[in-house]
């Protein structure tokens, strides 16, 4: 049975002032006399009080929370990007309600759904593409929507991220230019930015006259993953001297893989991993990859979108931020 918490009369009959007093106190502490504000507060932490927001949403219209949906819960990617949201979000006075939804448009469309309903003030979003039913809340909420991490899918709104396709060829071609000729891709999830990769890296491989080749998991990516991949190659395709990751922990898994099994890093296979994990930075061999602004991503959209709340227009529909390709050691 649920516990029924503290109200404000509890806390006014424990400091022995008026329900208005409390009330007032909890808008602006200095509505109150300052001996008067020490007792209150005591009070309030003696008896856990825990405010009950619902009327002003429902009075205000407004909640002061922002619904931000992220495909997954473990991928270090998306805890660098909600760290930036939060950064501009929580000094300006707006909570994060954070939602999962594991890649799959039905759970993206109960989860907004869901954020919806506690009249939440905008809305950011990790991915681009939607159900029809996605769009039509949107539309009838009213309220602002930023679509993340990719740059080139048509915005509901407007979009923050990069250009994945751009960042896998150009990858792809650094690797070529290394002497990597018979590069494998290593695919996971297949989602739409992982399809958006797979185009990039199988351009750049016919642009230059060579075969592609992708091995593809529609499980998450992790370093068991990267090690299975690699066995798997090695067996069908015992010729393949580089291997380009969609994420960093396949690269690394691959890496490992190899250095168990005896083969050379960099001398007989390169390796390059997608979005510059921290872990990246500090092994041996320094992994080969596409360091994105994933935290810059966050903090951006946090930004625009508060700029919205406060009345002012849409300033640029689409913002393709810069990647980089790191060379490591591992190439």
């Amino acid at each position: 049975m649920k516990k029924k918490r503290p109200t404000l009369q509890n806390v006014a009959d424990l400091v022995g002032v008026t329900k208005m007093t409390v009330s007032r106190y909890l808008k602006n502490p200095d509505l109150v006399s300052f001996p008067l504000q020490g007792l209150i507060r005591e009070a309030l932490d003696s008896l856990g009080y825990i405010p009950n927001r619902a009327p002003d949403i429902l009075s205000n219209s407004k909640s002061h929370a922002i619904g931000v949906l992220i495909p997954s819960l473990s991928n270090q990617v998306f805890s660098d990007v909600v760290h930036g949201i939060e950064a501009v979000l929580e000094p300006a006075g707006y909570q994060t309600m954070l939602a999962h939804y594991g890649y799959s448009r039905e759970s993206e469309e109960a989860r907004i759904a869901t954020l919806l309903s506690y009249n939440v003030d905008g809305l950011i979003i990790s991915e681009s593409f939607h159900t029809d039913r996605v769009r039509k809340m949107i539309e009838v909420a009213g309220v602002p929507v930023i679509e993340i991490m990719d740059s080139v899918s048509p915005p509901i709104e407007q979009a923050i991220g990069i250009n994945n396709e751009a960042a896998a060829y150009a990858m792809t071609k650094f690797m070529i230019n290394k002497g990597r000729h018979k590069i494998a891709y290593f695919a996971a999830r297949m989602d739409k930015r992982t399809l958006l990769k797979v185009k990039g890296y199988e351009n750049a491989m016919l642009d230059h006259g060579f075969t592609p080749l992708c091995i593809k998991s529609t499980n998450p990516s992790s370093f068991a993953l990267g090690a299975d991949f690699l066995k798997e190659v090695l067996k069908n395709h015992p010729d393949t001297n580089g291997i380009f990751c969609t994420s960093d922990d396949v690269a690394i898994g691959a890496l490992f893989a190899c250095q168990k099994a005896g083969i050379k890093v960099p001398e007989d296979i390169g390796i390059a991993g997608f979005h510059g994990h921290d872990i990246s930075r500090v092994m041996v061999p320094l992994l080969a990859t596409v360091i994105t602004p994933r935290e810059e991503i966050g903090r951006l959209a946090a930004e625009h979108l508060l700029s919205r709340l406060q009345g002012n227009p849409i300033s640029q529909k689409v913002i393709d931020l810069p990647f980089k390709i790191e060379a490591g050691e591992s190439i």
